[in-house]
């Protein structure tokens, strides 16, 4: 089972120069669920991964529940079908790597 390496650059908005974090395209929170555990393996589970910026990261987790992310939201081209996630990425793709939005995106 390889897990990803970390990136140089967010794998959402495309910015380099700032730390990522390891976002689960299939959270945490649901791995132990039958439902999460009959539909995912157990490789699935722990290598889905996006590293992402903060801000990103922030965004992703406002815009959808765990469960949505984790059933319907569970690839990189998934995420950005999300109006209001897309919308966040166009934005900030073009911001320094310092720069932290003042607030965070709200739930849809």
């Amino acid at each position: 089972m390889q897990v990803p390496r970390p990136t140089d650059h967010c794998q959402l908005c495309n910015r380099s120069g700032l730390p990522v974090t390891k976002h689960h395209l299939i959270p945490r929170g649901v791995h132990r669920r039958k439902r999460f555990r009959k539909a995912f393996d157990l490789e699935d589970r722990l290598t889905r991964i996006l590293w992402v910026c903060r801000p990103c990261h922030n965004a992703i987790h406002a815009a959808r529940s765990e469960q949505e992310l984790a059933m319907h939201y569970n690839t990189r081209e998934k995420l950005l079908e999300i109006p209001e996630l897309r919308d966040f990425v166009d934005w900030i793709q073009h911001k320094p790597p310092g720069f932290k939005p003042k607030q965070r995106p709200a739930k849809g």
